[in-house]
């Protein structure tokens, strides 16, 4: 799949995710429009996870540790061909498409998140067991930045270091901003690339919104043996909305009929 199909297919990812926050007058837009690129890139190509395969244990799995996107994470199963659920059910009464994705009740949610810290929890041990399996399958997490002042994230990357997880890969969506503004203003998490490596990781740097710069920091987490690898992606907070871009008032509000139209415009299709 070349860029400009994995841009177009972002695209629609991110007019989903619109769609679906403005339907529900619920949801958190900002976060899920910035991890856009990252889902598309891992879902299209980098995991191996297709609609045959998606009810199985047996393939690559992803973990959405911060569980309030979970726009994004539909969205883009949607775009995938592996969600059967209708997008505009999004947040409704008895809807499977819950604002905290939850693996009970949709194929291809592989944990249910939405307490922050413990999605790479989980993903650790899933990778743990596929150790003890034998199996080759990789375990991904997306990790929000303002997350990361959890304390059980470096519990939790302790133990992936201590347990040579290389087939483990976390990603850590750096936009910036969470609920309450700048991450460095409430606790101050960063610099994570250098906390990652002092924690016995392979560390990567990447553009977030770049599909060469992803694809380049993924064949790296692959090839790394012997310990897990964190990727560091630079993000956009409300990437491709005008007026959501950079600004923190968007984490969890959705857009009134103006506001909506003007995204769906900024949003329009480009061939």
């Amino acid at each position: 799949m070349d860029i400009n199909e994995l841009k177009n297919h972002a695209l629609n990812v991110r007019r989903n995710i619109v769609q679906m926050v403005y339907d529900a007058q619920s949801g958190h837009p900002g976060g899920s429009l910035g991890c856009a690129d990252i889902l598309t890139y891992l879902y299209l190509v980098e995991m191996n996870v297709n609609k045959d395969n998606v009810s199985s244990t047996n393939r690559d799995r992803f973990v959405l540790s911060k569980g309030h996107c979970s726009p994004a994470l539909y969205a883009t199963l949607h775009e995938a061909g592996l969600l059967s659920e209708d997008l505009k059910t999004f947040r409704q009464i008895n809807s499977k498409l819950q604002g905290h994705p939850n693996m009970n009740y949709v194929d291809g949610v592989d944990m249910s998140t939405g307490s922050l810290g413990q999605g790479i929890s989980t993903a650790v041990g899933m990778a743990i067991a596929n150790k003890l399996d034998n199996s080759d399958n990789r375990v991904y997490t997306l990790v929000g930045d303002g997350e990361s002042e959890e304390g059980l994230v470096w519990e939790a990357l302790m133990a992936a270091s201590h347990y040579k997880l290389d087939n483990l890969c976390v990603i850590f969506d750096v936009n910036h901003l969470q609920i309450d503004g700048d991450v460095q203003d409430v606790i101050g998490p960063l610099p994570l690339l250098d906390k990652a490596k002092a924690f016995g990781c392979n560390a990567i740097e990447c553009d977030g919104h770049d599909f060469e710069s992803i694809k380049n920091a993924f064949e790296s987490a692959k090839n790394c043996k012997g310990v897990p690898t964190v990727i560091v992606a630079n993000t956009i907070k409300g990437k491709g909305v005008s007026f959501m871009e950079n600004n923190y008032a968007w984490h969890g509000s959705a857009p009134n009929e103006e506001q909506y139209n003007t995204a769906m415009q900024d949003l329009k299709e480009v061939r």
